[in-house]
């Protein structure tokens, strides 16, 4: 019987369209934030229908400088879904500010709305919408409560370049939109990030504060803001360019795949594919299942890597975790939905060179896992 290879988790699709591209920043000698920069900027602004694109080091970076040219400071709240990496919360954090974790809709893993309403206070100053796994947040009932409220919004579409609301871009529908290229997302740089606006007042100031605080004036920089060195370089840039002229091609396959890996969960006792709703677009960044709560989700993933398929939880309850649980004086199970996710979601291998002898492994082994406990 032929020993069957290690599954990853994830593998970022690439070929010689990013050396190429590569190749032609290293003999330009012009490697840090330039023309490059500039071209990745144009084709994500182009892709998300937005005025504005800057590129930046990291999704959480994007964040931060949106709380930043948002004015959010000491004394305001933030509220974010707790189902998220910590990112979204820490970020508020450090701009001085408290953020308030909101429960989750158990359907999509996205904000539940009606937590959100009743955790608004007069502090509240902007909400962190997370599109997860890469579907879109209910955001017109998310926007509604924000002008009633006078709340901004920054959209944490760190999974969801491509997804759509409605047939509306992610990162197109706030005042900002925040994306991430880390290696599991459908397109990669290996490190960077991206804020999208149609404000113009906004677009100033990050222009202004991702690079020092600095204004070219007459051939120099004058400096005229503490600001923060979070430009991407080119050599970065270079590959994201290469990516994008995949993202259609990419975002179809992952679609294609987790279509096919649904029909085959059907069969599998315990185990609940992830859905989508009314307004459609998931792009299905990573493909996040729910297991039973008699099922011990650590135990299939430890069971899956046995037969050598990596699989992990789908992300963090964060008022579970040990600083935001002794900072906030929060305790497991507070926001029950969340908690739910966090012990009982799971995420499966799901990139675009995978194949149908590959999701049958997948299948294969999870009922394994699931239904006998490797027994």
């Amino acid at each position: 019987m032929a020993v069957e290879t290690f599954m990853r988790l994830a593998t970022p699709y690439t070929d010689e369209d990013e050396i190429r591209e590569i190749r032609g920043v290293l003999d330009s000698g012009y490697l840090t934030q330039g023309p490059k920069v500039a071209e990745f900027e144009r084709s994500v602004a182009g892709c998300v229908g937005t005025k504005y694109a800057f590129a930046m080091t990291s999704a959480t970076t994007a964040l931060h400088l949106s709380l930043v040219a948002l004015d959010v400071g000491p004394g305001d709240e933030v509220l974010v879904p707790d189902f998220t990496f910590p990112a979204t919360a820490n970020v508020v954090i450090q701009q001085g500010a408290r953020p308030v974790l909101v429960d989750i809709d158990l359907e999509t893993f996205t904000i539940d709305v009606d937590d959100l309403a009743k955790k608004i206070t007069p502090r509240s100053k902007a909400v962190i919408p997370v599109h997860a796994f890469g579907l879109s947040a209910d955001l017109d009932p998310i926007m509604e409560l924000a002008q009633s409220y006078r709340l901004a919004v920054v959209e944490d579409a760190a999974c969801a370049l491509g997804a759509t609301y409605y047939g509306k871009p992610c990162g197109s529908l706030a005042a900002t939109g925040c994306f991430s290229f880390h290696p599991r997302k459908v397109i990669t740089t290996g490190e960077g990030g991206m804020i999208t606006t149609d404000d113009d007042l906004l677009a100033e100031k990050i222009r202004l504060l991702r690079n020092h605080g600095g204004a070219p004036r007459e051939g120099r920089f004058t400096f005229e803001a503490a600001g923060y060195n979070y430009r991407m370089s080119d050599i970065l840039a270079a590959v994201g360019v290469a990516q994008m002229r995949k993202l259609d091609a990419l975002i179809g396959r992952k679609r294609e795949l987790a279509a096919r890996l649904t029909e085959r969960l059907e069969g599998i006792d315990g185990a609940e594919a992830p859905r989508e709703p009314e307004w459609g677009g998931h792009i299905y960044q990573s493909y996040v299942i729910s297991l039973d709560d008699s099922i011990d989700r650590d135990q299939v993933i430890g069971l899956m890597r046995q037969r050598g398929i990596e699989t992990t939880l789908g992300t963090y309850a964060l008022h579970a975790q040990p600083f935001f649980a002794r900072q906030y004086n929060c305790r497991p199970g507070d926001l029950p939905n969340s908690y739910r996710a966090y012990r009982q979601s799971m995420t499966v291998p799901l990139y675009p060179p995978m194949d149908e002898l590959d999701l049958e492994r997948i299948t294969r082994t999870l009922r394994w896992a699931v239904e006998s406990r490797g027994n």
